[in-house]
């Protein structure tokens, strides 16, 4: 067999898996909206998803945070901003692949963790009839998939995605994000979820406007031995960021020390992204992606207080 016909092979073969696992996923997804989540799902996304129509006397139980304070003001009686629910809702994930989510001490790797979320969050949009955009960024450059509406496109885009190659963990470790582009590519009122390792850098290029025009959310993937050091004493172990091995010592009070606050840094760096703490997510490499998902979105359907 040729190197061509191998690539070719290796591609088909990793597709099929990919739309295999996808095929599962999805029946899991179904079940969780037809018998779980109901109406929780498009109402935890109406914060911002309303559409101002016009502005209308308050009458009584009209929900009090609908009030233009400003027209109050200059009538002298209260009134309140009509809304009209968009009929439809448009996803548009970015997907951050670094070398950094590479690292796995378990079964599955922080990558692998994430690229399941990624397919359960456009398998759950597409169940509910929604548009899905892909923003992918790795370290050699993006890619943006329009947005598409229907099972088999965002099957395709799902499957298209997963079989994306990880980035060379010896190259360099930060994506490029286009974020001014993002700006001019995404409607307004979208539901951007950004999907990253987060690490502690610099606030992005134009975020202040992005969360008032878009509804963000974040979501990333731990392994274990980020939050807390295994206490087997000394053993060596291969950072993908650095591309060096080091030999981490559970017992060492100097590692430990570190180690929090690293931890204290980056939480903090996520936190200061996504304050309001039912628009960010954490969840454990190996966890079930699925009833966080769902945890999530019932948080959010409370904190709006439209479900």
């Amino acid at each position: 067999m040729s190197q061509t016909e191998s690539q070719i092979s290796d591609t088909f073969e990793s597709l099929s898996s990919s739309i295999a696992m996808l095929r599962k996923l999805e029946w899991r997804v179904r079940h969780a909206v037809a018998s779980v989540l109901s109406g929780e799902y498009k109402s935890s996304f109406r914060g911002k998803g309303m559409e101002f129509d016009q502005v209308v006397k308050y009458e009584y139980g009209d929900d009090v945070r609908d009030i233009d304070w400003n027209v109050t003001a200059r009538l002298g009686e209260p009134y309140r901003k009509k809304f009209v629910e968009e009929r439809e809702v448009t996803l548009v994930l970015l997907f951050e692949d670094t070398p950094s989510l590479q690292f796995g001490s378990g079964e599955r790797s922080k990558r692998e963790a994430l690229l399941e979320l990624s397919s359960l969050l456009m398998l759950l949009s597409a169940v509910n009839g929604d548009r899905v955009s892909l923003l992918y960024a790795s370290p050699t450059g993006y890619e943006f998939t329009k947005s598409s509406a229907g099972r088999g496109r965002v099957l395709h885009t799902a499957a298209t995605l997963l079989g994306k190659p990880p980035p060379d963990v010896l190259g360099p470790q930060r994506a490029v994000v286009p974020w001014k582009y993002l700006l001019r590519a995404v409607p307004r009122h979208s539901i951007f979820v950004w999907l990253s390792d987060f690490p502690d850098h610099d606030q992005p290029e134009g975020w202040n406007v992005i969360k008032k025009r878009y509804q963000p959310v974040g979501f990333r993937i731990e392994d274990p031995w980020e939050r807390a050091l295994p206490n087997r004493g000394e053993q060596a172990v291969y950072d993908p960021v650095s591309g060096r091995l080091f030999n981490l010592n559970g017992k060492s009070v100097a590692q430990k020390a570190a180690h929090e606050k690293w931890n204290r840094d980056r939480d903090s760096h996520f936190k200061k992204l996504f304050p309001v703490d039912s628009d960010r997510l954490t969840l454990q490499a190996g966890e079930d992606a699925l009833d966080t998902v769902v945890k999530l979105f019932q948080k959010r359907a409370l904190r709006f207080g439209r479900g």
